[in-house]
């Protein structure tokens, strides 16, 4: 196994742990909603602090339910991910051009160059030397 994919192996793993340790463990279950979002535990911790507070301004959109709310949320989760995804796949194409660019510099001309570019002249000769119809159809246009 290459380093990279040890790498990813181990990302992933941790990633499935930090997603599901907290439900396995157990976390959160004094809590009436035990994973509530940051908003609302802020929301909770300033009214316990302060509860004369009141915010500096309101949203511009308030959902209509919790589900419409989550909805967007994910929404907004999965362009930011398209957006990135896109991005990485963007700088990968590029270097890998430019790898394959700098690999057929290193080569140099193959060995069919050279005769790629006489048959392409020796094509235009035949073309210009073989007057015939070609010929005669452009000078009876007036071309």
């Amino acid at each position: 196994m290459s380093r990279n994919a040890r790498i990813n192996t181990l990302l992933l793993v941790l990633v499935a742990a930090l997603a599901v340790l907290p439900l396995a463990l157990g976390l959160g279950d004094h809590k009436e909603e035990p994973f509530a979002g940051a908003d609302a535990e802020a929301e909770t911790a300033i009214t316990e602090i302060d509860p004369d507070y009141e915010p500096w301004f309101s949203p511009l959109y308030e959902p209509p339910s919790g589900e419409i709310e989550s909805a967007l949320f994910a929404l907004q989760a999965a362009i930011g991910a398209g957006v990135l995804a896109y991005y990485f796949g963007v700088r990968r194409g590029r270097r890998q051009g430019e790898a394959r660019a700098r690999a057929r510099r290193e080569e140099g001309p193959g060995p069919d160059a050279g005769a790629g570019e006489a048959g392409a002249g020796a094509g235009e000769a035949g073309a210009g030397a073989g007057g015939g119809v070609g010929g005669g159809a452009a000078s009876r246009r007036g071309d």
